[in-house]
């Protein structure tokens, strides 16, 4: 079984802007790596590319044709509530839709990718280079 990668929003859209950043996804997908999203985290994409006047149809359709959405059920949603309110008591500012995608990735033992410095420290983590294009 190959591994499993929950790809975070800031991790796809490095990738959908063709940043350096986002090589380590395309890197992950072209070897054939199990990629999972979160329906949270489409939701995110999809904001941020309508928010910015970039095509969200076409962020939705890479993100689709590339990944198996996780969706966020009702077991799922309570889950990362409890671990939204474990993770706040260190990091405060960590959001809700982080806590989805990382209890999505805890839910298929998978590694989350991903920039977002909310993120540093926590185990399982793929942190993309930071360094500027």
């Amino acid at each position: 079984m190959s591994e499993r990668i929950v790809v975070d929003a800031y991790a796809w859209v490095e990738y959908l802007d063709g940043t350096t950043r986002g090589e380590k996804l395309r890197n992950l997908l072209e070897a054939g790596t199990d990629i999972y999203t979160s329906a949270v985290t489409l939701a995110e994409v999809v904001s941020k590319a309508a928010r910015t006047g970039r095509d969200h149809e076409t962020a939705r359709a890479v993100i689709r044709g590339n990944s198996t959405i996780f969706e966020a059920d009702e077991q799922l949603s309570y889950e990362t509530g409890i671990l939204h309110a474990e993770v706040r008591r260190t990091i405060k500012d960590f959001g809700l839709s982080d806590a989805y995608v990382l209890a999505t990735a805890r839910k298929l033992s998978a590694r989350v990718l991903t920039g977002d410095p909310h993120f540093n420290g926590l185990k399982d983590v793929i942190m993309l280079s930071t360094t500027h294009d």
